[in-house]
């Protein structure tokens, strides 16, 4: 499958990642001293706060040195409404959203202005363990599912509306267990206390290049379609020029070796121009999903 090149990819950068792995830590102290206005950003609880921030920060940190009048800072989150608390009441000056967080927000005073690039990698993955005896959709009736949160779109809609369109019906036939994060529904998987876990497919990738060992375990076995992919938003307060330039120096990083290296550890190729028009197959996603699975939010 496509996603087994991308693992390799991850697997020859992990030797790169452990040289910088301990915990990531800014540099501030240039800016320190000056006053300078400060813009929080939000990233999505993919990963828990630590790995957010190694895997996030040196993006932002070059993002911060072309720019030097202003200073961005990333604020994690411990969980997916902690994250959706802060985002719909504008905490976040921008922020990266799922892409139903992100037509969410549109109701809450932000407007799409990007994304992340290589949307065949936006699929959600069903995860069991190799000894599990789960071989078809049927054998998981009567069983727990792991989900990172209910609004997860990809690790858990979109497996959820996979497992109703081959014959499951998520709201009877399996007790739905919400943990959090991504990686807690995969570790949840690993320890057998699930009989199997939705994840999005880059998270995993991750997963399996720091913990081979557990990540052996495992099987993907089944993966969804694909949708666009998750978004970047911007405070519509925020001005026009500011979000310009970031979208800017967002959207260059493939153009340095740096900057390559750096999406790399996501991974992704490149952060790309989107619009609120983007995410329309989501919207059609979402009013099947609601008709058909359980009633969301649009």
């Amino acid at each position: 499958m496509k996603y087994w090149g991308l693992l390799i990819l991850v697997l020859l950068l992990a030797g790169c990642g452990k040289t910088q792995q301990a915990v990531y830590e800014p540099n501030f102290s240039a800016k320190a001293a000056t006053n300078v206005k400060e813009y929080v950003i939000g990233i999505l609880p993919l990963h828990n706060p630590q790995r957010l921030m190694n895997i996030y920060g040196p993006i932002l940190e070059h993002i911060n040195a072309t720019m030097p009048d202003v200073h961005f800072r990333i604020e994690a989150s411990r969980n997916y409404d902690e994250f959706e608390k802060k985002l719909y009441s504008g905490h976040f000056d921008f922020a990266m959203s799922n892409p139903y967080q992100t037509i969410l927000s549109l109701k809450h005073g932000y407007r799409v202005f990007g994304k992340m690039g290589d949307d065949d990698n936006f699929r959600g993955i069903i995860l069991v363990r190799k000894d599990s005896g789960i071989h078809t959709v049927n054998d998981l009736k009567g069983k727990k599912v792991a989900y990172p949160s209910a609004t997860a779109l990809a690790a858990t809609m979109m497996p959820q509306y996979y497992l109703h369109t081959h014959g499951i019906d998520v709201n009877r036939d399996n007790e739905n267990i919400y943990v959090g994060s991504q990686e807690s529904s995969i570790l949840n998987v690993v320890r057998g206390h699930v009989a199997a876990g939705g994840a999005w497919l880059l998270p995993w990738l991750a997963f399996s290049a720091e913990h081979p060992d557990q990540a052996s375990q495992l099987e993907v076995k089944w993966q969804t379609v694909s949708l666009p992919n998750n978004a970047w938003v911007v405070r519509q307060d925020v001005p026009a020029a500011l979000a310009s330039q970031f979208a800017t120096a967002l959207f260059g990083l493939n153009d340095s070796v740096q900057g390559r290296k750096e999406l790399a550890l996501l991974p992704i190729s490149h952060f790309e121009p989107a619009t609120e028009a983007t995410y329309a197959p989501v919207r059609n996603f979402l009013a099947v999903f609601s008709r058909t699975v359980r009633q969301v939010e649009q």
